[in-house]
């Protein structure tokens, strides 16, 4: 071997050891492998069909639009007040009172980065090295690496599809340890689209009390089709909700979110936002207030839309027999079971993804108890994904039942 090699060699060695053993360990969120696999085939000239990644379609609402050109044009382009300006957050105080009938002062309410970003600033003002979180099993891909960010551990319990994925109020007392920080509760799912119901709020309340504060990811409020979604603050005050402006309202790439906290957490939470990003952005915030006091009918459009194509991917599901056990009927997922057809989904996905140019993420990304599945989202087109469930009713019928 030649001395060049040697020393590429020993370079290779120490940057490996430069590398935070964190950062190392991180698995890479495979939503994202899958679409920048996809991504790649259709440079080669592919076809392909997004329903990977839970994006919506839409394009923002115009008066969040206009009102965030207008703050450019303002030159509202500095930094703001650390918590978010004081108009945005009297407007999501105001939000929670016509939605839920809840008085938030806005006080409380943190203006942040995206809701990773509200939900990484609670992890870190709450956590300890060795602080537990108690997770459901499948989860969001992300939600340990927040943990795990800042030196907690992710406590996975099993949820049942026939049970809708929602808690086992029982497990989780039996998860619940002197270590235990946070419980995470999410609702609209992702992947799975279910809802936890009112009785299972006050359920998880009663068992977590004096134990555990419940961080509640409600991002996905307001993409609901039947029924409606309870906010945790209806049933304590005791409670971090994340939420944001990305799904709702389709401005994903404005990264804007916020966090309702206790009053405790606020100035924790502040500080942690001063040194880590020093404040939200500041013209994205005026649109956020126009998503929220002018775009109803932007948002009971979207909904109504999204609605049809819920319907289409169940009702073509099931006509490939891959029915789901509880009805998905928020957020705009759909978790089916294909563990006929596969022993190991992550394979899988992107078999299918090569044979077929339908792109989906394997349930294994949100947990271990994800395998088996895979996530349909349905914030495409109703029809390309009329196009993508012809593809796999196509495909399917090809391929052999594993061995029980």
């Amino acid at each position: 071997m030649s001395k060049d090699s040697n020393n590429k060699n020993s370079n290779v060695s120490s940057h490996v050891d430069a590398v935070s053993k964190r950062a190392a360990e991180m698995p890479p969120f495979l939503a994202m492998e899958v679409l920048e696999k996809a991504s790649a085939m259709e440079r080669d000239g592919r076809s392909v069909i997004h329903l990977e990644v839970g994006e919506p379609d839409f394009d923002t609402p115009s008066a969040a639009v206009e009102a965030g050109i207008k703050a450019l044009r303002d030159g509202r382009t500095h930094y703001t007040h650390s918590l978010g300006h004081p108009e945005l957050r009297e407007a999501i105080a105001g939000w929670q009172k016509r939605k839920y009938g809840i008085d938030v002062s806005p006080d409380r309410v943190v203006v942040t980065m995206g809701s990773s970003g509200a939900m990484l600033l609670a992890f870190a003002a709450m956590l300890d090295p060795g602080s537990q979180v108690i997770l459901t099993d499948p989860h969001y891909a992300c939600y340990p690496n927040f943990i795990t960010a800042f030196g907690g551990v992710p406590v996975r319990t099993p949820v049942r599809e026939e049970d809708g994925f929602q808690y086992d109020p029982d497990v989780v007392r039996t998860s619940i340890t002197d270590r235990t920080r946070a419980l995470v509760l999410n609702s609209p799912a992702n992947p799975t689209g279910t809802l936890t119901t009112p009785e299972r709020m006050r359920e998880l309340v009663a068992v977590v009390e004096g134990s555990a504060t419940i961080v509640s990811d409600e991002v996905y409020h307001g993409l609901v089709y039947k029924g409606r979604a309870n906010s945790i603050l209806e049933f304590t005050d005791r409670a971090v909700v994340v939420n944001g402006f990305s799904k709702l309202f389709a401005m994903t790439g404005w990264r804007l979110g916020y966090a309702i906290v206790p009053e405790y957490l606020v100035r924790p939470m502040q500080k942690l936002q001063q040194n880590l990003f020093i404040s939200p952005p500041d013209y994205p915030q005026f649109a956020a207030i126009a998503a929220l006091e002018e775009s109803s009918d932007d948002v009971a459009n979207m909904v109504t839309e999204y609605d049809k194509r819920r319907q289409l991917v169940l009702r073509r599901l099931a006509e490939m027999g891959l029915s789901v056990l509880t009805e998905p009927i928020g957020a705009f997922y759909v978790f089916v079971n294909v563990a006929q057809y596969t022993s190991d989904v992550y394979k899988f996905a992107f078999e299918v993804l090569e044979q077929t140019g339908v792109a989906m993420t394997p349930g294994i990304d949100f947990g271990p108890g994800g395998e088996g599945y895979i996530r349909i989202s349905y914030a495409n087109s109703i029809e390309k994904i009329e196009e993508a469930m012809r593809r796999l009713a196509e495909h399917f019928p090809s391929l052999s039942p594993v061995e029980k």
